[in-house]
């Protein structure tokens, strides 16, 4: 059977990474659609029967299969029930010759997403290939929206913030490299908004309307990483030739198939095993991937942004990362500044917080006044920019400054003799300032105690577990005072 139309309009490839299976015991009609389809996705494969695709699915990769019910051998219909009984997810067009309602309801039923009668004309195929292809995308957006909402990641609203000379070289670079295709490094300590970074170089890339994906290498086996990188091939019990103990095993995509025409972030990238640091060279240089278990090589079209907060030089060197990739991925290196060298941004970061998490958290404002905001300015913030979220986050769930949190941590300071020891005493225990309002942080220490008690009824329990310290430093807090 052959098509009404085999006129082929001029079309450009609009799928270039998009493979397509077609399945038909008719080498007219085979022909005839590896022509149309190859103008428009970056492969077509071909088999005349069920079990010819079966075989191709063990190696290939395929986004979208169009497959006729009629095949010599097991029938189109049946093949497509196993399939997602599989657990074989890509797009299904059935097509035939033969088809009433009660064909069409099966077919459907059986898990195809399109359902096309012969003879078609060219625009109905396309379309059904268009409509197919659209879907896998949105599967694709949706999965990491998903992904990103189960990490409890809200990048969007914690923008890069600050004023400082620190961050407005931070900013100037990412506007100059976010312009470029080329990897990009970023160090720094942890909690410097490394992914923010990432995500901002995204956004300014032409790759914004492609998907930001990000991925911890640090929280991931190193075998869970390859498959979560780089996806996994289809097989199952009756793959030619299985592993010892081998069962049904749906396939899966990677990160790098979600990432496709956006930017895949890896975090922590020195943690990567050294076998992954040479699959990762590999792809870096080649664009290619292979999935786990799989023997065709899938090209990706992808921006890497790697991360790290470790000195990468210092890895190379006592032999923990190689060499080649660590060149290969500081074609730009980006260093993130740590808290503690600008300072004078944490007033604006305070207020970004308190303004982006308070509605979040379904809670009012808080008021940070002049002294408050001083003390804060002490402190060394160990854990940088993340640090002081967290004291904005808490301080917003207690209705004020969680001021205890950050005397204990300017008490560690003092008792370890860091940059700001003697803090405390430094500014000046009992004095007064702003109108008579206490400065010393014992003094501010123990009336923010004193309101969480009055808050929670004297429960020293509860108000222990709000300011964030034990039941008995609490009480030891209290017995000081001669108040308890």
């Amino acid at each position: 059977m052959v098509p009404r139309e085999l006129a082929e309009p001029s079309a450009t490839v609009r799928w270039p990474l998009a493979a397509v299976l077609v399945v038909d015991d008719e080498p007219g009609m085979r022909n005839f659609l590896e022509k149309t389809l190859a103008s428009r996705v970056g492969q077509v494969l071909s088999a005349e029967s069920a079990e010819a695709g079966e075989a191709l699915l063990q190696r290939h990769r395929v986004d979208l299969v169009v497959l006729d019910i009629a095949l010599p051998g097991q029938s189109g219909i049946d093949w497509l029930k196993q399939l997602r009984e599989r657990g074989f997810g890509a797009e299904v067009v059935l097509i035939t010759a033969f088809a009433d309602l009660d064909t069409a309801i099966e077919a459907l039923r059986a898990g195809a997403s399109d359902f096309i009668l012969k003879p078609f004309r060219v625009t109905q195929i396309v379309s059904a290939l268009e409509r197919g292809l659209e879907r896998a995308s949105l599967r694709r957006e949706n999965f990491v929206l998903r992904r990103s909402l189960s990490r409890q990641q809200q990048p969007a609203a914690d923008a890069l913030v600050g004023d400082s000379i620190a961050m407005r070289g931070l900013q100037a670079a990412l506007h100059r490299v976010a312009a470029v295709h080329s990897t990009v490094l970023l160090s720094g300590e942890s909690g410097t908004g490394k992914e923010l970074a990432a995500l901002a170089l995204h956004r300014l890339s032409p790759r914004a309307d492609g998907s930001f994906v990000p991925v911890n290498c640090a929280t991931l086996s190193p075998e869970a990483i390859e498959i979560e990188l780089f996806g996994q091939a289809w097989r199952h019990a009756g793959t030619p030739h299985p592993e010892p103990g081998d069962t049904a095993q749906p396939g899966r995509d990677g990160l790098f198939v979600y990432a496709q025409g956006g930017t895949l972030f890896l975090d922590e990238v020195g943690e990567l095993p050294p076998r992954l640091q040479a699959t990762l060279l590999r792809v870096l240089e080649e664009r290619r991937i292979r999935p786990v278990g799989g023997e065709q090589e899938v090209p990706v079209d992808v921006r890497i942004v790697a991360a790290t907060n470790r000195r990468l030089a210092d890895e190379v060197a006592a032999g923990r990362f190689r060499a080649d990739l660590y060149y290969r991925l500081q074609v730009v290196e980006i260093n993130l500044p740590p808290l503690r060298a600008h300072k004078e941004d944490i007033a604006a970061l305070v207020a970004h917080f308190v303004a982006t998490l308070a509605p979040r958290l379904g809670v009012a404002p808080i008021e940070v006044t002049d002294d408050e905001l001083h003390y804060l300015q002490q402190y060394d913030w160990p854990g940088n920019v993340r640090e002081l979220r967290n004291l904005v986050e808490r301080s917003l769930i207690l209705g004020a400054l969680n001021v205890s949190a950050l005397y204990q941590g300017l008490a560690r300071q003092d008792k370890a003799g860091g940059p700001y020891a003697g803090a405390a005493a430094g500014a000046g225990v009992g004095a007064g300032m702003g109108g008579g309002r206490p400065t010393d942080l014992q003094t501010l220490e123990k009336q923010h105690i004193q309101a969480v008690l009055a808050a929670v009824d004297q429960d020293k329990t509860r108000a222990a577990q709000l300011l964030g310290i034990s039941r008995r430093t609490l009480e030891r807090r209290v017995a000081e005072w001669g108040a308890g």
